[in-house]
């Protein structure tokens, strides 16, 4: 099921797990990968707009909406998703696209970017600053803000437990604590799709495990990649109002990462997207060719 109006839902049987998507419009393939602790459904607003030039495939990340969610941490490495996100769009037709991602799902695209290199024709990445940094050089300001980082990467059940007790308290103070001053910033059909998806203990399980993976694998994979750079077009995208566009110049924390950079500071904290969504399909329709 999707809200996305106009597009096709699906599952596909890629990488060894079942990645769900919605499908739409014409033109050139742009996939959007959405962040913690949403789903696919964060694009509701954006989506059909990019959809009168591009084919767009919207997809849920393993461990969360309604893509599988298997056990063990190491099998939530950017690597991995990013592994799935190649092959979906491999199973669909496609083996060039345009890529954008938020929170979770740009860790996920950049990762795609350096190890799928001659997939991608171009990268968005949107309001993070490179998963290698912020855990190297960690300070006060980002940890409380990004506090969750750590909580949901101590070992299960502990933040399983915690976490399934209310599962709506958790999240939504997560949607509301990164720059969002209100619920009401947030589609009502998105919020219901998001709640449905967060309530499932698996998908609990699965997003914690995607946390330990940062610390315990994705470290060390963005270690023994730290001299290379995405050669594609690349747009880094921010809130200006949001933990990362308040902590960091974050533009200069992509420049040595980023061969062929632009970067847009934009209204808004980390959630923009929902905040601003014409805005930011705007912003994406200007960059992208």
């Amino acid at each position: 099921m999707t809200i996305l109006q106009g597009f096709e839902p699906g599952l596909a049987e890629v990488n060894g797990q079942r990645i769900a998507y919605a499908k739409g419009g014409n033109g050139p393939a742009l996939l959007l990968l959405h962040g913690f602790p949403q789903t696919h459904a964060m694009w509701h607003a954006v989506a059909p707009l990019l959809a009168s030039r591009f084919t767009v495939v919207a997809s849920d990340l393993r461990g969360y909406g309604d893509s599988s969610k298997p056990e063990g941490t190491e099998n939530y490495s950017f690597r991995h998703m990013a592994g799935d996100q190649q092959a979906l769009m491999q199973h669909l037709g496609f083996e060039t696209f345009h890529l954008v991602g938020h929170d979770r799902g740009a860790r996920t695209a950049h990762r795609l970017a350096l190890d799928h290199a001659s997939a991608v024709q171009s990268l968005i990445v949107m309001d993070i600053v490179p998963t290698h940094l912020l855990l190297d050089d960690l300070n006060r300001h980002v940890a409380r803000a990004y506090y969750h980082w750590f909580f949901l990467a101590q070992p299960a059940p502990f933040p399983e437990t915690m976490i399934g007790h209310d599962p709506d308290t958790y999240f939504e103070s997560c949607l509301t604590g990164w720059g969002s001053t209100a619920l009401t910033d947030f589609d009502p059909d998105a919020l219901d799709a998001y709640r449905t998806a967060w309530r499932s203990p698996d998908a609990i399980r699965g997003m914690c495990a995607d946390y330990r993976a940062a610390l315990d694998v994705d470290f060390d994979l963005d270690a023994a990649d730290l001299g290379k750079r995405v050669t594609c077009p690349a747009l880094v995208i921010y809130g200006a109002d949001g933990p990362m566009g308040l902590a960091y110049d974050v533009p200069s924390t992509w420049s040595d990462r980023l061969e062929n950079m632009q970067s847009l500071g934009v209204p808004g904290g980390h959630f923009f997207v929902d905040e601003y969504p014409e805005e930011t399909a705007r912003a994406l329709l200007d960059f992208l060719p």
